[in-house]
Parts: structure tokens; C-alpha cells; sequence
């Protein structure tokens, strides 16, 4: 088989799965066996958010780590043992994940109700739609149906999540390694509106960029001004900064108008504006929000289905942390 045949062998296949996927998921999957499952993740989530509103991007963020690595399996909120480092502490969502208490207290609440019938990977699924949405977003259906998965490893967490310091190119590959188009990795990358970052994340480009210059060249100088003032060079604690500084905790178009003006706190942010097409999308989206809350909304959705277990795959935990024994 010639490396052409086998590329289109392994797109056939990923296409395949993801199809297979999309039919065994469906909406209402629990409005039978526990119709009450998603009101309460909801009240959860308006519960969490009310005391700390920083907690809806936590929940976004915390799906999206968990689709990108091994699929949309609840692997990501599985507690590390002493026999086995699991993803959640790994480098690359250690510090940086929240949210798991949310998630463990809607698990709680729904096994008093239906006991080892809803998965911690649909809860996830549903927590992350309810986060978007209380935070002015639109809602969607949520397919459901997802199983947990039983393994969690912290190196495959950074083999699977893309970096903050990834180019346009290297981003389309990670996504289109997931099945999801370069469109649409333009569309999730605005989740970046939400929430905050640590300073680690993206100080390089505010300290010895290159040898030519301490400044990354395509940060907004007064916006770099702002964080050196708020990241100091080598100064305690790792502080964290708001991603989209002007609206950190609604779900909007901020973030691509930050992009646009130069103001993308990552590398991965701003390197949107480095390909004509992505440039393109990224001036769409500021200008038509409601355009792009009705692509995020469907991309979440597609997201949500990268390779799930259905059926007689995986198991529903009785606790979110630990795999069943």
C-alpha cells in the first residue's frame, strides 16, 4: 500500500467512527431512564456559577480537554493513583483545569435519582452547554449516550491537546486529527472569550522572543505593556490573566476582535490572522455574532461526538474520579 492508500485509508476509517459515532448518540438519550439528568446538571452549573463565574469557562475547557484525548470518555476527571498519573495532572491541564466539583455534584444528585444510569462523560457534555449558555451563548441539543472510558493517562495529554505556542498549520492538523474542519477550529478557538490563562502560557512572547527582539512583533505593544505589568518577570506564584480582558466571562465576539487588533494572548490566538482564509473567518465572526454563535454552538456538537463509547463499550462510573472496579 503506497503512503497515499494508507492516508486515505486512515481518513476513510476516522470518517467511518465518526459516523458510527454520530447514529448510536441521541438527543433525549435519558427522557425515560432519568429525564431529570440534564435540569440538574443545569442547576449545578447556574450553582457553581453564581459563587464563581470563572467556573463556565472552566467546564468548557475541561469537555474540550477530555474530547481531544481518547474522545469524549469522562477520562479527564479520573483521579491520579498511586500506580498511574492520570490526564487531569498532567502538564497540560495542571494548573490550568477547574470545574470538577461541579461535575461531582451533579453526578451525586443524579445517582440518588437513577442510580448507574447517566455517565460522567454526557454529564461533562451537558455541563459544558449549560456554561455557554449562562454565559449569553446559545443553547443546543446535547446527543447523549456517551459511556466512560476506564484509562487515563497523563502522556497522552500532551500528545493529544494542542499547545498555546501552535502555529495555524500545526492547529489544523490537531484538529483535523479529531475529524473536525479548519473551520471549525476557527470557531472553537473562540472559546478563548472566556475564562483566564497563567502567565507561563503565553510570557514568552512578552520576554526574550527571539534574539532580535524581547517582544513577540505581533502583540499589540500597549496590550504587551498590560501584561508585563500584570505577569512580572520571575516573580512567585504562576498569576493568571483574563483571556479576553474586556468581557472574560461572556460568551461573544471579543475574542475575535482581539485577534484582530492584535491583542490574541496566545500564539495559537494570533497565528489566525497569518492564513488568508483563517484571517477571513476570523473577520466573519466579529462582525456577524450571531453567525458565530450558531457555528460554535454546531461545532460543539461535532466535537462532543469525537470518538465516543456507546453501547457495550465502557461503563457508567459510580464516582466521576475513579474507574469502576
Amino acid at each position: 500500500m503506497s503512503c497515499k492508500q494508507f492516508q486515505t485509508f486512515v481518513s476513510v476509517l476516522l470518517f467511518l467512527c465518526i459516523v458510527e459515532s454520530e447514529a448510536q448518540l441521541q438527543t433525549g438519550f435519558y427522557r425515560s431512564s432519568c429525564g431529570i439528568a440534564e435540569f440538574i446538571v443545569k442547576q449545578e452549573v447556574r450553582n457553581g456559577f453564581f459563587k464563581d463565574n470563572g467556573i463556565a469557562a472552566g467546564l468548557v475547557r475541561l469537555h474540550f480537554h477530555d474530547c481531544f484525548v481518547r474522545g469524549c470518555d469522562g477520562s479527564v476527571l479520573i483521579d491520579s493513583t498511586a500506580s498511574n498519573k492520570a490526564e487531569k495532572d498532567s502538564p497540560a491541564n495542571n494548573p490550568s483545569l477547574r470545574g470538577f466539583e461541579v461535575i461531582d455534584n451533579a453526578k451525586a444528585r443524579i445517582e440518588a435519582f437513577c442510580k448507574g444510569v447517566v455517565s460522567c462523560a454526557d454529564i461533562l457534555a451537558f455541563a459544558a452547554r449549560d456554561s455557554i449558555e449562562i454565559t449569553g451563548g446559545f443553547g443546543y441539543d446535547v446527543p447523549s449516550g456517551r459511556k466512560d472510558g476506564r484509562v487515563s493517562l497523563d502522556t497522552e495529554a500532551s500528545q493529544n491537546l494542542p499547545p498555546p505556542s501552535f502555529n495555524v498549520n500545526q492547529l489544523t492538523q490537531a484538529f483535523a486529527n479529531k475529524g473536525l474542519t479548519q473551520e471549525e477550529m476557527v470557531t472553537l478557538s473562540g472559546a478563548h472569550t472566556l475564562g483566564r490563562s497563567h502567565c507561563t502560557s503565553f510570557s514568552n512572547r512578552l520576554y526574550s522572543f527571539s534574539t532580535n527582539t524581547s517582544q513577540d512583533p505581533s502583540l499589540d505593544a500597549f496590550y504587551a505593556s498590560q501584561l508585563r505589568q500584570q505577569c512580572p518577570r520571575g516573580t512567585g506564584p504562576n498569576p493568571v490573566v483574563p483571556m479576553d480582558p474586556f468581557s472574560p466571562a461572556q460568551t461573544d465576539v471579543g475574542y475575535y476582535r482581539g485577534v484582530l487588533s492584535n491583542r490574541g494572548l496566545f500564539t495559537s490566538d494570533q497565528t489566525l490572522m497569518t492564513s488568508p482564509i483563517t484571517q477571513a473567518q476570523v473577520f466573519q465572526n466579529a462582525q456577524n455574532p450571531f453567525l458565530w454563535a450558531n457555528k460554535f454552538a454546531a461545532a460543539m456538537v461535532n466535537m462532543g461526538k469525537i470518538g465516543v463509547l456507546t453501547g457495550n463499550s465502557g461503563e457508567i462510573r459510580a464516582s466521576c474520579r475513579v474507574i469502576n472496579s
